[in-house]
């Protein structure tokens, strides 16, 4: 096939939208920096041995980001998978050939009740049993048995309980348990405040804030235990298998890394800030129209524009706008219910003009 001839996204029917809602998978993730693009097309032109490739990545990784060692996954998920993997398994080759029939092996991991979440599905999926346990230390303590191979937390949740992650880290080393933060929509920053407070791994997305490759996941924390992973995972035979992170994904995120700790992430809180400012410009002064900014969490780190307007005054609904946003041209994705929300997150430059016009051209015509 000519190069001139390569498929787009027009060329199979598939409409691209400006993402207001952030780093969801659903919406592809985030727009890969320019240095991502590069590293992915080099390593594209020449072989390697991944097992080779990963111990040089994941040395290079850990000088970044001030940690033990770093270990590039297929997304994630993945990391969840993979590490709940090499806590039950190790590098043992019969146990690990043996997954997902864990017998005679530790198959417990626990979590506390409100770190409950949709990705269990990746550590369940080795054959272990999740434990749920109340956010005090005597729940956590009794928890522990032989059969337990690790303790799962989700990052945005965590500390926000009676105990905090140091604590929880003290009870599980006590018993000789590792502790894993599912880290994913979060900031990697330097240094890691999980690695601060003692947890063993913790895990973040490619594909979210770091603008990396959307198939691949950022893995930090001990080399014995992320290395363990890797066994658990491609290119061995084993559980994790399919979740293949190639040569293309495992560069692509190391430039990733290399340009977090380099981009001025000040000036992109402005920038996002601007977005916003520009849409409050083109409809903050509609009757009855209220905006309000709210700083973000842990998660999604961005600050997100909050809107509501009385359908008395401006005769349309919420959901009724995002839908005529998302079939319009320029087709824009955003959050509705009793209101508009906007995460300028994974907008790029120009895009807050189109937006704020889209809006407008909605709401104005609808004035009472």
């Amino acid at each position: 096939m000519p190069l001139q001839e390569y498929p787009t996204y027009d060329r199979i029917g598939v409409r691209p939208l400006i993402n207001c809602k952030g780093t969801l998978t659903m919406y592809s993730g985030s727009v890969m920096l320019p240095e991502v693009h590069q590293a992915m097309t080099e390593a594209s032109r020449k072989y390697v041995h991944i097992e080779e490739l990963m111990e040089g990545v994941g040395r290079r990784i850990a000088e970044v980001m001030q940690a033990e060692f770093g270990l590039v996954t297929n997304g994630c998920a993945a990391a969840l998978c993979q590490v709940t993997a090499a806590c039950v398994a190790d590098t043992d080759p019969g146990r690990i050939a043996s997954l997902p029939d864990t017998s005679g092996m530790k198959n417990e991991v626990i979590t506390l009740k409100a770190h409950r979440h949709v990705y269990d599905h990746a550590i369940r999926m080795v054959g272990i049993m999740l434990v749920e346990v109340d956010d005090d230390p005597d729940s956590l303590r009794a928890a522990f048995n032989e059969r337990t191979a690790m303790v799962a937390l989700f990052g945005d949740r965590a500390g926000d309980g009676v105990m905090t992650v140091a604590e929880i880290v003290d009870i599980a080393h006590d018993h000789g348990v590792p502790v894993f933060v599912d880290a994913a929509a979060e900031r990697p920053d330097v240094p890691n405040p999980y690695l601060i407070d003692g947890v063993d791994a913790v895990a973040y997305s490619g594909g979210k804030c770091l603008r990396g490759p959307q198939a691949s996941g950022l893995v930090l924390g001990r080399r014995d235990l992320l290395w363990a992973a890797f066994m658990n995972g491609a290119p061995h035979h084993s559980i994790a298998r399919p979740m293949k992170a190639g040569k293309e994904e495992i560069m692509g995120l190391l430039a990733a890394v290399e340009q977090w700790a380099q981009r001025d992430h000040e000036a992109e809180w402005k920038e996002w800030e601007g977005y916003l400012l520009t849409v409050i410009d083109a409809v903050g002064a509609l009757p009855s129209m209220r905006t309000s900014i709210r700083q973000p969490g842990r998660s999604n780190v961005a600050p997100v524009l909050h809107m509501h307007w009385e359908t008395s005054e401006v005769g349309i609904e919420p959901d009724e706008v995002v839908r005529l946003l998302s079939e319009g041209e320029p087709r824009v994705e955003m959050g509705g219910g009793a209101g508009l929300s906007i995460m300028p997150y994974m907008m790029e430059p120009g895009e807050d003009a189109l937006v704020a016009a889209r809006l407008r051209e909605i709401l104005e015509p609808r004035v009472k």
